[in-house]
Parts: structure tokens; sequence; C-alpha cells
């Protein structure tokens, strides 16, 4: 298991390159309950973020030699995994749009709370501070592009706008958050 004495790092996931299934078993107990998290955030079915889960840990065991550590750390590589996997099964099983804030939600509701486990990597009330600062369109797109996996393109359908606008949206808006949070 990885511990303090062996933290998750390059040299895990280069043991599971090399078809080490012990460190692939540490990898898994280290990180299976965050990925789960993330997959279970967008696709919001416990069933469907199981099988997310299964792929992308199948995914990391096949290509974990394609792990570049310059590129960042570990858990970033696999969240990145889990969260483009868990897009892509919602994007094939979705069938109704919804319109922002159709649904009645408050966009805070969506914001991980920082008593649950599995979203405890953020902090929570210096989001929502943050959140706060950008403009309720602009927020309603970030929320949805990185909450619920909503792709440009739907986006655009929803907010009635081109491809480009949403881009540039997205871009400003972590721009925004980026800066406030790197300023706590």
């Amino acid at each position: 298991m990885l511990s303090a004495a062996r933290p998750l790092d390059a040299s895990t996931l280069a043991a599971v390159a090399r078809g080490d299934r012990a460190a692939f078993r540490a990898l898994y107990d280290a990180t299976a309950p965050k990925l789960f998290g993330i997959a279970l955030r967008i696709v919001q079915d416990r069933a469907l973020a199981e099988e997310v889960l299964q792929d992308v840990y199948l995914r990391v065991w096949r290509n974990a030699a394609s792990y570049a550590p310059e590129a960042g750390e570990p858990l970033a590589w696999l969240s990145t995994i889990a969260r483009y996997r868990a897009i892509d099964v919602k994007r094939q099983r979705r069938e109704v749009l919804v319109g922002p804030n159709e649904d009645g939600q408050d966009w805070l509701d969506g914001v991980p709370d920082e008593r649950n486990a599995e979203a405890a990597f953020v902090e929570s009330d210096g989001l929502r501070r943050c959140l706060g600062r950008l403009e309720d369109t602009q927020r309603a797109c970030v929320v949805l592009a990185y909450q619920d996996g909503l792709s440009r393109e739907e986006l655009a359908e929803r907010f009635g706008r081109p491809v480009n606008t949403i881009k540039t949206w997205l871009h400003r808006g972590l721009n925004t958050l980026r800066a406030c949070l790197d300023e706590t």
C-alpha cells in the first residue's frame, strides 16, 4: 500500500508500466476513492461511475508507460483520465438537455461539500468565493463544463452562443478563478 514512506509518485506508475501487480494494487488502493468521486460527480449514477472507474484502471494498466512526470503529478494524470472517461460516458447516455438554472438548483449546490471525503481536494469556501467573482453566465458555463462535464458545443447550444464565445468564457473564467485561488 502507498504510505508516507512510499507516496504516489512517478516510480509507482513506472512500476505499473513494467507490469508490477503489487504497485498497481497500491495505486488502486490509494486513488480509487478520489477517482470514483470524480466519475460519480460527472455521471451522477453509482453503477455507471463504477463502470467508469473500472475502465479508467484498465486504461492505466495498459498505458502507464505513457505517463510523463514532467507533465504533472500522477494524481492529476489519473484524475484527467477519469474525468474525460466519465464525460465520454455521460455524453453517450445524455437524452435531454436542460437549460441553465431550469432545474431550480443554485449553482453553489453543485460545488463539492468540504465534508465530502471524495472532494476534500477542493477548498470549498475559497472556491465559492472565487466563483462568486464571475458573471452569472460565465459562472454557470464553468460549473456546467467542469463539474457536469458538458462539452463546449453543448454549452454553446444551451447558451445560444458560438463555440468560440464559450471557449473565451471558459478561458477567462478559469484565469479569474486561478488568480483568485492563488490569492488565498
